[in-house]
């Protein structure tokens, strides 16, 4: 199995074999540490964990406790289990068919992708706040009709007389955005190895500088 750990940056568009036009997502991977192999013998299932955008951490002994001056945060507010060789920014883990050839250390690329690799995607998606059920469901709203004024994107009725209450689950307003998304059957376009960039087709969930996670 292909895994990377990009940042999104911009949306531009490239031109295929055949002269078309595509909408692609740039995104830059760098490389990526191994962190952790787990094995179906010893933890049941066969994974690795990668780690990038590693921060080096400059600790300070004062007072009887141990103090760190890190220029992204403070060494406290690293995890015990990141702390292998590096504190990471960023540590995923990804299920893979075979563990043999990875061990901890190892530096992993993305010169395993080609143009022309499906993939699947996933990241978190942009937040947007309190937002009503026109927006939120894509609920039609009421007409302008029958002497309503100011109903054109009211929920309407959300119970019914029996019962009493309403239903879970209905669908109101409430906040929307900020999920984990995955989209799949996407086409890596473009691929440099030494850069560190590639170029998937389509729109990506989330924001400038959103952490998007790769599977081939």
């Amino acid at each position: 199995m292909k895994f990377a750990l990009g940042v999104k940056q911009h949306m531009t568009q490239v031109f295929d074999q055949d002269g078309r036009a595509r909408a692609a997502t740039i995104l830059t991977v760098p490389q990526m540490i191994v962190a952790q192999v787990k094995t179906k013998e010893h933890d049941g299932y066969a994974a690795v964990q990668v780690g990038t955008q590693p921060r080096r951490l400059k600790t300070k002994e004062g007072s009887g406790s141990r103090q760190a001056d890190v220029s992204s945060g403070k060494e406290s507010r690293v995890n015990k289990a990141q702390r292998v060789e590096k504190a990471f920014q960023a540590l995923k883990e990804f299920s893979v068919d075979d563990t043999a050839a990875l061990k901890a250390g190892d530096v992993v690329d993305i010169s395993a992708f080609a143009p022309g690799d499906i993939v699947s995607v996933s990241a978190i998606s942009k937040g947007k706040g309190f937002q009503g059920v026109v927006k939120r469901h894509g609920f039609k709203g009421g007409p302008r009709t029958h002497g309503q004024k100011h109903s054109e994107r009211e929920p309407g009725s959300i119970g019914i007389g029996g019962v009493q209450r309403v239903f879970k689950g209905t669908r109101m307003a409430g906040r929307m955005g900020g999920n984990r998304v995955t989209i799949r059957n996407l086409t890596v376009l473009q691929i440099d190895p030494e850069s560190g960039t590639m170029l998937v087709s389509g729109a990506l969930p989330g924001r400038r500088g959103t952490l998007i996670e790769v599977r081939g």
